[in-house]
């Protein structure tokens, strides 16, 4: 049946009583040189956030402001904690969330604040030995997340998310890539590019020599494709994208023509580093894809595989 208006007045007397209502007190964290430290802006599920960047080997430091609830001066606690946690969500694992990083700084022992209280953090020396990603089925995040204890009412914990990036030391072998492609009697082709391994503010130059055209070819473009590769077994997912592609050339092509390729990688959001089985969760690898289109609308492609890396 229905309560009367007065019934209901009791109960939420009863519950402040309790401290049902309206009992969480509000957690901020602020990082140290927030002025100074760089943003990236970070886009998951169609929402964009600027996230603080930190690299591989910096420290994370600063502090957690702790405000008792709303027209509470005081707050009863089991105790305070602040956690630096790496984690890789796959989105097709039950689980969901595998930690590969934890670490615990205590702020304050169980007792009873009284008003609004900071306490200062830091992480110093940690390894972050991955790099943050998002991508379609995997993200990998880092977080700080403060939790208050308390004894009867639920535990009250907020997150931080901050970014990682890991540079990198120029790669010490770096060949060109030779590739040969034919069709036997009616095409040859060979084509390089200049390196194997690339930075993410890179050009791609390359050539490609038509030894032999028998095939009427309509028209060639080249593509960057984007492989993120997750879980394991019968429930791996291959997300393959295009991340960006171009026409080389429109029309026939003459034999013993060159035709020469120049690609900047500058200025594509979604290129991260190339990242190879991490945590044994996930990898995520790129490749030039060369395709010939002839004029009955044929298909002939030919995939290499190219490594990206990000520069000091």
């Amino acid at each position: 049946g229905h309560r009367s208006p007065r019934d209901r007045r009791g109960l939420a007397g009863m519950a402040s009583l309790f401290g049902f209502v309206g009992a969480n007190p509000t957690i901020d964290i602020r990082f140290d040189e927030a002025e100074t430290r760089k943003r990236v802006p970070v886009t998951v599920g169609g929402k964009t956030t600027a996230l603080y960047l930190f690299l591989a080997q910096d420290d994370v430091r600063g502090t957690v402001h702790v405000d008792p609830p709303r027209g509470k001066s005081r707050l009863e606690h089991m105790g305070i904690k602040i956690e630096l946690i790496g984690r890789i969500e796959v989105a097709s694992e039950r689980s969901g969330k595998s930690e590969f990083t934890s670490l615990v700084r205590e702020l304050e022992p169980p007792g009873e604040l009284l008003g609004a209280r900071t306490f200062p953090f830091e992480f110093c020396n940690v390894e972050k030995q991955y790099e943050s990603y998002d991508g379609i089925n995997v993200r990998l995040r880092y977080v700080l997340r403060v939790t208050i204890a308390r004894h009867y009412n639920s535990n009250v914990t907020h997150e931080q998310d901050l970014r990682v990036q890991v540079l990198q030391y120029e790669p010490e072998i770096n060949q060109s890539i030779k590739m040969e492609v034919g069709i036997e009697d009616c095409l040859h082709i060979e084509f390089e590019y200049n390196r194997g391994k690339y930075h993410l503010r890179d050009v791609i130059l390359g050539k490609i020599h038509f030894l032999l055209v028998r095939i009427k070819i309509k028209h060639m473009e080249l593509a960057i494709i984007k492989r993120e590769t997750s879980g394991a077994g019968s429930a791996t997912f291959n997300e393959a994208e295009t991340v960006t592609k171009f026409e080389i050339m429109d029309g026939a092509p003459v034999r013993a023509e060159s035709i020469p390729i120049r690609l900047f990688l500058s200025g594509f959001d979604q290129l991260t580093p190339t990242m190879r089985n991490v945590n044994n969760k996930f990898s995520v690898k790129y490749f030039i894809n060369l395709v010939l289109i002839d004029e009955e609308d044929r298909r002939y492609f030919k995939q290499q595989e190219i490594t990206l890396w990000r520069k000091l």
